[in-house]
């Protein structure tokens, strides 16, 4: 097997090729154009296959530098905590109530299905688990995080950190695919009234904000880009050390991102409250957007796709009733229970998204039904915030709740 190792600028090229592949495929494929797929999953998929082709056929293997996926994801997770003031969260307040019930449920029921295929097919539970909530809603790093548990005593299930990474790659650019079309179908079925244009067809004057149009044409100077810059670096200097504290003085764990978007939350509304300094939202939405494109790139075109290929029939099941669930329930649960209208069908692209994936998938999902339709403010306030700081902890109750049941004795 010979090996390609990329340093991290060739790695960075990579990723931006990825984005701009993506999008020079979009344009030319009307199908992808019209069902909202996100750009960085079409490229990324397209990367990741050749890199299996060359694995494959040519015995030929490509490893990139890692050392920005990180920072990236980081940054993209602290640019939202600093877009996130108290008085837009108090605004979404009983939809970000009405939204984690709903996640809530979905935890539950992807942990059922899970165990439930796999005794059906007289595999172990734990594949059940891994093919659940671990990572359909946990993804990739809690995936690992599982597994490395489950390859332990008293569970000694050896083969559990393949089955998490490819469980949570399938995951991933599933809620990629998915997300976009669900709402398209939802708004089409139900003929929903989008923004942008009013009831006698003129143009409403509202325009997207934030994260909603990633690319909405912003006025920036040098000045107040290294004004936002480094507030982004502060609350990821924040976050990062505050992690790495709590990770060495006690047993409560919550992951980097979590005390990094909590930083950046903090940061903002302490200067906004003292006025000192009042963030420039459409400024920090830049950084975000390019921290996330960037991160979705790198994640997809590393994914090994051969870890796919080699799963077995049960996963293969499993796995498929997990797309479809989450189909089913982000139409007739999600959407519904949110309100039935526009907002309610980003939300349930959102939904699909981190609900097989990650919350940067739900976030490209949202921005690009919200490029083709028009803005949702609430969406890109509520799904951050449940799929960022609620998401994790309520998902590692659920968990260790279903392996006290008795499929899981020891």
């Amino acid at each position: 097997m010979q090996t390609m190792n990329f340093n991290v600028y060739a790695t960075l090229v990579c990723m931006v090729a990825v984005l701009l592949l993506g999008r020079y495929i979009i344009k030319k494929v009307k199908f992808l154009r019209d069902y909202d797929i996100p750009e960085p999953v079409v490229g990324g998929v397209v990367a990741a296959l050749l890199v299996l082709v060359c694995y494959k056929l040519f015995n030929f293997e490509m490893k990139f530098d890692s050392s920005l996926k990180d920072p990236l994801m980081l940054a993209f997770f602290t640019s939202i905590g600093l877009s996130a003031d108290f008085a837009s969260l108090k605004k979404g307040g009983k939809m970000l109530a009405i939204f984690l019930v709903i996640v809530v449920g979905l935890l539950f029921l992807q942990n059922i299905i899970g165990v439930a295929v796999a005794e059906a097919m007289g595999v172990n539970p734990l594949m059940g688990m891994l093919g659940g909530s671990i990572t359909m809603s946990g993804g990739h790093g809690t995936g690992g995080a599982w597994a490395e548990i489950f390859k332990a005593a008293p569970y000694n299930f050896s083969p559990a950190m393949e089955v998490a990474m490819a469980c949570a790659t399938f995951g991933l650019i599933s809620g990629g695919l998915i997300g976009g079309p669900v709402a398209r179908y939802l708004i089409a079925k139900y003929k929903l009234k989008t923004p942008g244009v009013s009831e006698d067809g003129t143009k409403d004057d509202i325009q997207p904000v934030g994260f909603e149009s990633p690319k909405k044409e912003r006025l920036i100077t040098a000045s107040s880009f290294v004004e936002s810059l480094a507030l982004i670096a502060v609350a990821l200097l924040l976050g990062t050390s505050i992690s790495e504290y709590v990770k060495e003085h006690s047993n409560f764990t919550l992951p980097t991102f979590v005390w990094c978007l909590f930083m950046g939350v903090i940061l903002r509304n302490i200067l906004s409250a003292l006025n000192i300094h009042k963030v420039f939202d459409r400024e920090v939405a830049v950084l975000g957007n390019v921290s996330l494109s960037l991160f979705l790139a790198f994640a997809l075109m590393t994914i090994n796709l051969w870890e796919l290929v080699a799963l077995a029939l049960p996963m293969v099941v499993i796995l498929v009733c997990q797309v479809v669930v989450m189909v089913l329930y982000a139409v007739f649960i999600t959407f519904r229970f949110c309100g039935k209208d526009y907002d309610a069908a980003v939300f349930a692209a959102g939904h699909c998204g981190f609900g097989l994936g990650a919350t940067p998938t739900a976030m490209v999902n949202m921005q690009t039904v919200t490029n083709h339709y028009g803005y949702s403010h609430a969406t890109f306030i509520v799904v951050p915030l449940v799929g960022a700081f609620f998401i994790d902890i309520v998902n590692a109750l659920v968990i260790n709740g279903f392996l006290y049941l008795p499929f899981f004795a020891h």
